[in-house]
C-alpha cells in the first residue's frame, strides 16, 4: 500500500474554486512517479472512500474562503469523529472515517488549501489565486517528498 493519492478538487465554472483542477493538471505535467496518482475531480463523493483505504496517504488540494486571498494553509487531517455523512458531497475528514469504518484503513492526509477571492459563476482565478498556483504546486511537492 505505498501510494500516495492526491485528490485535487474544485469546480472550474465558479472562479478561484478551480484551483484544485488547476493545481492537479499541473502536477500531472510535473510528477512521474508511479506511486502517486492523481485525481482532479469537481467534488469529494462517497465513492472516493474505497481509493482512500487502499492508499498509504492522501493529500487534498482545494479553495477556502479567508481574509487574504492566494494565501495557502496547510495542514493534517484526521478522520471526523462524527459520523460520516453519505451524501454526494463529502469533506475530507468524512471521507477518512468512512474508509476506516467501512473498509479498515483511513490513510495518513494532508489538506492544502488556497484562499480565494472570488467564488461566482466565471471562468479563470482571480490574479491573487493566480498567482498561488506554483506555490501550491510547490507546497504538494513538499508533502510528496516528506
Amino acid at each position: 500500500m505505498p501510494h500516495t493519492l492526491i485528490l485535487a478538487y474544485g469546480n472550474p465554472l465558479r472562479g478561484d474554486d478551480g484551483i484544485g483542477p488547476e493545481a492537479g493538471e499541473r502536477l500531472r505535467s510535473i510528477v512521474r512517479d508511479p506511486e502517486v496518482e492523481i485525481r482532479t475531480l469537481h467534488q469529494l463523493t462517497p465513492e472516493l472512500m474505497e481509493p482512500i483505504s487502499r492508499a498509504a496517504r492522501v493529500i487534498f488540494i482545494d479553495a477556502c474562503e479567508g481574509a487574504v486571498p492566494g494565501e495557502i494553509r496547510e495542514r493534517a487531517i484526521e478522520p471526523s469523529r462524527a459520523a460520516a455523512r453519505f451524501t454526494h458531497h463529502a469533506t475530507p475528514d468524512a471521507l477518512l472515517a468512512g474508509a476506516r469504518a467501512l473498509y479498515g484503513h483511513a490513510a495518513a492526509a494532508t489538506m492544502i488549501t488556497v484562499t480565494g477571492a472570488r467564488f461566482s459563476v466565471s471562468s479563470g482565478l482571480s490574479p491573487a489565486v493566480a498567482r498561488s498556483l506554483d506555490r501550491v504546486v510547490a507546497a504538494t511537492l513538499r508533502v510528496l517528498a516528506r
